[in-house]
């Protein structure tokens, strides 16, 4: 089941991210990453999956620079689980599904 992300910019970051009081997984990506465009499939499936347990978002760090810069993003893709308005967790690279899954659920609940 595929659902549909959040867009998270630099002007929605912290009230729909760090002040949502939801855990939260961001993709950080770009449009000329080929392994960003890999793992968009996966992104809108877990968004799907995860629909009112977790917010499933992707920013564009070409077009929101600050919160990339924020948050020392130096490869794409990088995910980063936010819970509490903190970073609890960290993947980079295109990963499998059940992989990024995981890591989430030990964060949920």
């Amino acid at each position: 089941m595929s659902g549909k992300y959040f867009e998270a910019t630099d002007k929605n970051f912290q009230a729909e991210i760090l002040d949502s009081g939801k855990v939260a997984l961001v993709d950080f990506w770009a449009a000329w990453c080929g392994p960003c465009m890999m793992l968009g499939p996966v992104i809108e499936e877990l968004a799907g999956d995860y629909e009112g347990k977790a917010i499933i978002a992707k920013l564009n760090v070409d077009e929101n620079p600050n919160t990339a810069g924020q948050y020392g993003i130096r490869s794409i893709p990088t995910m980063l689980i936010i819970k509490g308005g903190k970073v609890v967790d960290q993947m980079v690279g295109a990963l499998p599904k059940n992989m990024i899954a995981k890591k989430l659920d030990e964060h949920i609940g």
